[in-house]
């Protein structure tokens, strides 16, 4: 079973091919530009040219699992955001369906609700929010997870599934990379949804 990665040269995406290829799970790698090629390359795994505000038809061929964890950044305006966290999510979502894709994991974010977010981040927050509502419905085996604020922390391999759990708001964008690995292996999850924090669970132990 091979899983497309999208955005993996994001600082999540990195982390999860890395840990993927340790973990001898079959993933591609969508790329947007021919210099990032080598990074995964070096790492054996598969990569593939695809783009979100464009041509990405072929990047789905012959895998069964979609990670999508793109996002426009936080320097770009709200005409990127619209284009890669909303209708990029969208396109990837109904490609997915087409082709046979068997399950999508979408990393979001914890705010479910824009206007409780902070006020710069309310375009990217309600794409999102739009986004997952458009996986819910799609008819696709999917996982949503609801990440914290992310941090450059080395992962502990512990987490919390809720704010009651957790000493805080964060979590290390390896902990999620070791959670989206621990999801690929157990393809029987989905329709689901975690909030993820960093915390004391073991994650093997938490995600069941």
């Amino acid at each position: 079973m091979t899983t497309l990665i999208i955005g993996a040269n994001g600082q999540i995406g990195r982390r999860l091919c890395q840990q993927c290829a340790a973990a001898h799970v079959p993933v591609r790698a969508m790329i947007r530009h021919e210099n990032q090629r080598a990074f995964f390359e070096e790492l054996g795994i598969e990569t593939v040219r695809g783009d979100l505000g464009g041509d990405m038809t072929a990047v789905f061929t012959g895998c069964d699992q979609v990670v999508f964890t793109a996002g426009s950044g936080a320097s770009t305006g709200p005409e990127q955001t619209l284009m890669i966290d909303l209708n990029g999510a969208m396109r990837a979502i109904d490609l997915a369906r087409e082709q046979g894709v068997e399950r999508f994991i979408m990393v979001s974010t914890r705010h479910t609700d824009p206007l409780q977010g902070p006020e710069r981040l309310r375009p990217y927050l309600a794409a999102k929010r739009a986004a997952d509502a458009y996986l819910t419905h799609s008819g696709l085996a999917h996982v949503i997870l609801r990440p914290g604020r992310l941090t450059d922390a080395p992962g502990s391999g512990r987490i919390a599934l809720s704010r009651e759990e957790a000493s805080g708001e964060d979590v290390s964008r390896d902990n999620v990379a070791r959670v989206i690995v621990t999801l690929l292996k157990r393809q029987q999850l989905d329709h689901r949804e975690f909030v993820l924090l960093d915390g004391e669970r073991v994650i093997d132990e938490a995600i069941r």
